[in-house]
């Protein structure tokens, strides 16, 4: 069982950024796919961003040309490089494997308000 640590998240105006990371407790690149997910208030748990081990990524189309997801291996991290926030942004993030895992980790606030 991997476990994950997400951190980064906070309270950003719109327009903003912020850098979320992702800690796994064992290697990502035997993994495989990692994916950044998020769930708003009152919505289901969505895919934001996925990233093959080789490095090829896939976005949702809310977040097209705004997020970026990379991943280093070699320190078993995977992160998201959110810019231009929008407060429909606003949500818990986590990172999991993709298809994801059947648990999750505590996941990162993100907050995007004036």
């Amino acid at each position: 069982q991997v476990q994950v640590v997400e951190s980064g998240g906070g309270l950003v105006q719109p327009g903003g950024s912020l850098r979320l990371s992702c800690a796994a407790s064992r290697s990502i690149f035997s993994i495989g796919t990692m994916g950044w997910y998020r769930q708003a208030p009152g919505k289901q748990r969505e895919l934001v961003a996925s990233i093959t081990s080789a490095g090829s990524t896939n976005y949702a189309d809310s977040v097209k040309g705004r997020f970026t997801i990379s991943r280093d291996n070699g320190r078993n991290r995977v992160y998201l490089q959110m810019n231009s926030l929008k407060p429909e942004d606003t949500a818990v993030y986590y990172c999991s494997g993709y298809p994801p895992w059947g648990s999750w980790g505590q996941g990162t606030q993100v907050t995007v308000s004036s």
